[in-house]
């Protein structure tokens, strides 16, 4: 009885006080110059800061959009050699955008597009370590 007790007022605490909410996604990136540089050109994302270990061990870089509310963060890890392998997750970071026949121009012109699903109104970009990307339209649910 105690037990059942303690989960519903667990359960009431997490519904009603405790709250979350996303900061950051996190993906190993094997060159930071040109993952910066791809995130910025194409997705139009700002840095916002980074962390770099003394030792040149690792070094972290923060972007986001204009809201700087979820942050992407790329991390770069000296030891890595080659390529990560992303496994066979279907696992992807979504954007919207305010203008998506402009985006997909831009995106198509730049060779980056590797998925196109016209009937769902999205496309697939791919990053410099191969990462998906989703883009649709900002008002698309």
């Amino acid at each position: 009885m105690l037990s059942n007790l303690k989960m519903v007022a667990f359960s009431f605490y997490m519904e009603f006080i405790m709250n979350f909410s996303i900061n950051h996604f996190n993906i190993n990136v094997t060159d930071l110059k040109k993952s910066i540089e791809f995130y910025k050109k194409h997705l139009g994302l700002n840095f916002c800061r980074e962390i770099i270990d003394p030792n040149g061990e690792y070094h972290i870089v923060y972007l986001s959009d204009k809201n700087n509310v979820v942050f992407i963060e790329l991390t770069w890890i000296k030891s890595k050699v080659g390529k990560y392998n992303l496994g066979d997750n279907e696992f992807h970071i979504a954007f919207t955008t305010n203008d998506y026949e402009s985006a997909y121009k831009k995106h198509k012109e730049s060779g980056v597009v590797v998925f196109e699903n016209k009937e769902m109104g999205i496309y697939f970009i791919v990053d410099p370590d191969g990462y998906w990307l989703e883009i649709l339209p900002e008002n698309k649910k």
